[in-house]
């Protein structure tokens, strides 16, 4: 083969690499999604409200539906009980704690993950919704 039909036959290969990767294919990864991960990148923000003191309220009753929320808001009701607890003399302690806790269950939400906080996981294992 001479060298312009070499050059002619890579840039059809390149072409065809091209409409492999066309917005068609790339919809039909996003089909490819599991309900798993439709769950998580849905609820996101009602996970959020998991660790933000009262509003636990809301996801636990609008979104009893979703694994993903349901994990977060038991974690969030343990985290509650240590912001109620925070008004006790011995209290800021138990805030800061309670604080931290949120903070970790928030960047724990956003990133996707079910991740068991320290201690608090455990407890929130035990509770049934």
């Amino acid at each position: 083969m001479s060298e312009a039909h070499l050059n002619f036959y890579y840039l059809g290969m390149e072409e065809e690499k091209m409409e492999q990767s066309s917005p068609a294919s790339e919809q039909a990864e996003a089909k490819t999604e599991t309900a798993e991960e439709r769950d998580v990148k849905d609820n996101k923000l009602w996970a959020v409200l998991s660790y933000l003191g009262v509003l636990v309220i809301f996801p636990l009753i609008m979104k009893k539906d979703s694994k993903f929320t349901q994990f977060h808001v038991k974690q969030g009701l343990v985290v509650l009980v240590g912001w109620i607890l925070s008004w006790l003399p011995f209290g800021p302690i138990i805030g800061i704690i309670a604080l931290v806790f949120s903070i970790l269950g928030i960047i724990n939400v956003l990133s996707g993950e079910q991740k068991k906080l320290p201690i608090i996981g455990e407890l929130a294992e035990k509770i049934t919704l």
